[in-house]
């Protein structure tokens, strides 16, 4: 299949920094006896009995098969003698924005997307292989000033920058240029594509599109009907065509899910399960319209239709399933009081791009 690349995608030159295994390195820098050896950043997994999710973890425990947002008591089983420690969100939040100021003294056009990960648009440089120099220099600074590791990914496209940053993880760095966006993309299973979550995934795979290949081939028509006319931007990432600038973006509101229980409840294990779901849900949702919150509510209404609610802002956006679960958690621990339960709902609101709509899931 061709490609026809727009004018404007061979003047773009976007930068994409994911910082590698954040939270882990950042434990690691501060205790270098840490290094080398499985770290898990989470809940307590109290022999495998605990509940709660992993939040991050090193490279060596993902060798053991676990991952960002596994139940904690999963990543015990795998990996008994890793070490778990408590996550320390002033900590990381310090490093982040000694990340953040390097990439600022550089004097691009910045978007934080998330408290580990950044774009530049570094369009002025001209030139790919001058990007590729600043890349170098905003890598060994992070390295030498911070102590972390980071990669980077460099493309026409946002999307793009993003998908590249992933693929020589960690300490990595990978250009796609314009004219090889699509032998770069092609290949790839489209899950590779931010949004794509495991459902829609689902959907795809049965509709035989399996890479980002058969997705940019695929009958737009036919996408449009069965995925509505947000397929076209779908389709142009595919094709590589996307020309979304690196800016604050605009968002939804809020977005809610909550449940009304068919008998109120005072069991613990099914209202943690319950707010596991509802979390989980919201979390597909922002998947899918790419979106980052920094607040979470969770509302609780009690026998007698008593409804209390409390929030907490977090101090940057996450899309982050991990950090959605432990923050949902602790909430429901501060509000919940052992009465029973007749209504169950968790919101996200604060988003990085806000429109005036509001979206609210009622079952």
């Amino acid at each position: 299949m061709g490609l026809y690349i727009p004018q404007i995608l061979s003047q773009r030159i976007i930068l994409h920094l994911d910082m590698d295994s954040f939270y882990a390195s950042v434990e690691m820098r501060e205790r270098p006896d840490l290094r080398g050896k499985p770290v898990v950043i989470g809940a307590d997994p109290k022999n495998g009995k605990g509940r709660g999710v992993v939040s991050t973890c090193s490279y060596e425990a993902r060798a053991f098969g676990i991952r960002s947002a596994m139940p904690i008591s999963q990543a015990f089983v795998l990996c008994p003698h890793a070490i778990f420690l408590p996550p320390d969100f002033p900590r990381y939040v310090k490093a982040s924005a000694d990340v953040i100021a390097i990439l600022k003294s550089h004097g691009f056009s910045i978007r934080q997307v998330s408290i580990d990960e950044a774009f530049l648009d570094v369009s002025r440089l001209g030139t790919f292989p001058a990007a590729i120099d600043l890349a170098v220099r905003i890598k060994e600074t992070i390295l030498t000033q911070l102590g972390l590791t980071s990669s980077i990914g460099i493309a026409p496209t946002i999307v793009v920058a993003k998908i590249a940053s992933d693929v020589n993880k960690p300490d990595g760095l990978t250009i796609v240029e314009p004219e090889n966006l699509f032998a770069f993309l092609a290949p790839m299973p489209v899950r590779k594509i931010p949004g794509i979550g495991k459902k829609s995934e689902a959907d795809l795979f049965g509709m035989g599109i399996r890479t980002i290949q058969d997705l940019a081939a695929y009958d737009i028509q036919a996408l449009i009907a069965h995925f509505g006319r947000s397929s076209i931007a779908l389709q142009g990432i595919a094709t590589s065509i996307d020309t979304s600038e690196v800016k604050e973006r605009e968002c939804v509101k809020s977005v809610s899910r909550e449940t009304t229980f068919t008998h109120d409840t005072d069991d613990e294990q099914l209202i943690a399960a319950t707010i596991d779901a509802l979390a989980e849900e919201v979390c597909r949702i922002l998947s899918d319209e790419s979106l980052h919150c920094r607040t979470i509510t969770v509302k609780v209404r009690y026998q007698g239709f008593v409804t209390k609610t409390k929030s907490r802002t977090l101090p940057h956006y996450t899309g982050d399933p991990a950090i959605v679960h432990m923050c949902a958690h602790t909430l429901l621990r501060d509000i919940f009081d052992g009465r029973k339960i007749r209504l169950l709902g968790i919101r996200f609101s604060s988003f990085d791009k806000c429109d005036a709509r509001q979206m609210t899931l009622t079952v």
